[in-house]
């Protein structure tokens, strides 16, 4: 869970008692709580389908930026999606942060774009893995070539209690016949909402680095609140973070399944 000011800087400096968790309407009493960095295991996929081609070179150096920027008990992969998916590390995750920044001059060019597939896919790859999780997802576009819709995708997230950070592009290239807009598909926010990440919609592309460095100290720079649900009734239970100062936001999953096959403890 991220909490900003104001003016959207981060705030990692609050104790419990700042906050307050409600599940379902009813306010719960807080079981856990941290507020200092603890590793995180995180994916970082890529759209290198073909509108990107102008433009991949600066999004590689911003994944760049954000990569460097894992600590030594992080540990990722990096992937691309276009018509096909692919990750680096094929099977294993890796701290070695120069390792990764290899890796992003092997992703390959394609055309359509299965940006719901791909993310899916990192979800899987994910969710064995114990600790905090998160995707890190960047296009510029709609998918247009998944099997899997949106709403399997949020689902799949919150059963796993992994958040998707999503920063998308608008993006204008030259498609071979004529100059076009590219917009980055809608059900990006909501996925991020949902699940306590990020969306970031960037309209030009020398705000990438910037972006992937702000999601770098994000998930550096957030809480773990926990509690005791009441009823593990196997439903989709609404959740809220309030904070009790003036002035402040958190950003946190909205929702949770509570199913008596997971973990009484359920984490923000």
């Amino acid at each position: 869970m991220t909490v900003t000011d104001q003016q959207k800087r981060l705030v990692p400096d609050l104790v419990q008692d700042d906050f307050e968790i409600v599940d379902n309407g009813k306010p719960q009493a807080i079981t856990t709580f941290e507020n200092r960095p603890t590793p995180i295991s995180v994916i970082v996929m890529l759209d290198t389908s073909g509108s990107m081609t102008v433009a991949l070179d600066l999004v590689k150096r911003a994944a760049e930026e954000f990569l460097m920027r894992l600590l030594p008990d992080d540990q990722a992969q990096v992937g691309a999606f276009n018509d096909k998916i692919e990750f680096h590390p094929k099977l294993e995750f890796t701290s070695s942060r120069d390792q990764l920044v290899g890796f992003l001059k092997d992703l390959d060019f394609g055309y359509p774009t299965r940006l719901y597939d791909a993310t899916d896919e990192s979800l899987a790859r994910l969710e064995n893995l114990d600790g905090r999780k998160a995707v890190l997802v960047f296009t510029d576009g709609d998918d247009n070539s998944s099997h899997v819709g949106l709403g399997k995708v949020i689902d799949r997230a919150r059963d796993k209690d992994v958040m998707v950070y999503a920063v998308g592009l608008v993006n204008d290239y030259f498609n071979g016949q004529q100059r076009v807009r590219s917009e980055p598909d809608r059900g990006l926010k909501k996925l991020a909402e949902e699940t306590g990440g990020g969306f970031f919609l960037l309209k030009k592309t020398a705000e990438l680095s910037t972006t992937f460095t702000r999601v770098a100290e994000e998930l550096h720079s957030q809480y773990i609140l926990g509690f005791s649900p009441e009823s593990m009734d196997g439903k989709v239970h609404k959740l809220e973070v309030r904070l009790k100062k003036a002035g402040m936001n958190a950003r946190a999953r909205k929702s949770y399944l509570a199913s008596p096959d997971v973990p009484t403890d359920a984490k923000q």
